[in-house]
């Protein structure tokens, strides 16, 4: 079996089968390649040279937020600073870029996560993103433990929690294998214990009713499709290098791990390239 697809790149779609494993399909502007049956093959990833804003459209030299041409970057609310930083929402003060989508993007349910990556971490996402958010960070276990009604309350309570976990994955240690199964019920217990002075003043503020405390959840358990992990994370970077090769050994998260190193495709969202596989 033989691959050979150009398109501009956007990060992988996923999906959960029955057993609870990842499934992947890499789209190229309206193709879609199964990636799971490539592992074990040969494959490349060839950068030819464009990159097309996925707002606009424009012709780029640079991608700013994974897929923006500088001009959207600086005006588009989806690439603000309370994007990354939900605590910092400013549409309360009538600066918000565009108040119509804000009110459709922040002003909607949003759940407080712990997740299992390279270890326990909090986080965020819409409703609508579980358990998508989590195969993203290349997670294996994860745990909603709060359900709000705004984006801005969700970062809120991830900012109160944060004093006693982490909100970040390390990447390289996510990639050189699966973390430990946690407890992350009786580690959301134990958070919310040390934060509750924290919480019980943003209720205060904001209803019970407005951030819900979730303690019947369900731990969501993920696998990902990989034979083989890497003893070192080497990094490819389609900038300097623009074409990668090498064995597809597995997928985690958003990487490709190659033999000959790992690429983390969502980074590359609006490059044209080509991709090619061969059994």
């Amino acid at each position: 079996m033989s691959i050979k697809v150009s398109g501009h790149l956007e990060k992988m779609r996923t999906s959960l089968d029955e057993n609870g494993q990842v499934d992947y399909q890499l789209p190229l502007d309206d193709q879609y390649i199964g990636m799971n049956g490539l592992i074990g093959s040969a494959v490349s990833i060839e950068h030819l040279g464009d990159i097309h804003c996925i707002h606009c459209g424009r012709r780029s030299k640079k991608s700013f937020s994974q897929g923006y041409c500088y001009p959207c970057f600086t005006k588009l609310p989806q690439c603000d600073t309370c994007i990354m930083s939900p605590e910092k929402c400013h549409f309360h003060h009538g600066t918000c870029r565009d108040p119509e989508w804000g009110e459709n993007f922040c002003f909607t349910d949003h759940f407080v996560y712990l997740a299992n990556s390279s270890g326990v971490k909090v986080g965020i996402t819409r409703g609508t993103q579980l358990p998508t958010r989590w195969i993203d960070q290349g997670a294996t276990q994860g745990l909603p433990i709060f359900r709000v009604q705004t984006r801005y309350q969700a970062g809120l309570i991830e900012d109160c929690l944060r004093e006693h976990v982490g909100d970040k994955t390390h990447w390289q240690k996510m990639l050189k294998g699966n973390a430990e199964d946690l407890d992350l019920a009786a580690i959301r217990d134990d958070l919310m214990a040390k934060s509750e002075e924290g919480l019980e003043m943003l209720e205060q503020e904001h209803g019970l009713q407005a951030l819900q405390r979730l303690y019947s959840e369900s731990i969501t358990t993920i696998s990902f499709p990989v034979s083989q992990w890497p003893e070192k994370v080497k990094s490819f970077n389609l900038d300097k290098q623009p074409l990668v090769e090498g064995v597809l050994l597995g997928i985690k998260g958003q990487y490709l791990i190659l033999d000959t190193g790992v690429i983390n495709m969502r980074k590359f969202t609006a490059y044209n390239i080509q991709f090619s596989a061969a059994a």
